[in-house]
């Protein structure tokens, strides 16, 4: 949440910047920071998933396949 906050104030940085120089760097930040929170989101992702299948796994080691059902239809879904 951090990361998405601080690319909110450096897009605000971006409007409210009034001079050639602090236009030219502000972008420059804006695109780090967007980056930083798209790597966040992918590597969340990646983990829901992983721990996704790591449920199904261990429900169809325990013989409960009716958990491991659910858990596979959530992960095709991705």
């Amino acid at each position: 949440l951090d990361k998405i906050q601080e690319r909110v104030n450096k897009k605000a940085a971006i409007k409210n910047s009034r001079t050639r120089a602090e236009k030219a760097k502000v972008p420059a930040e804006y695109t780090e920071v967007n980056k930083q929170v798209k790597r966040s989101i992918i590597t969340d992702k990646r983990k829901y998933v992983e721990d996704l299948a790591m449920t199904a796994k261990k429900a169809a080691r325990e013989g409960n396949m009716r958990q491991g059902e659910m858990w596979i239809f959530r992960i095709d879904l991705f």
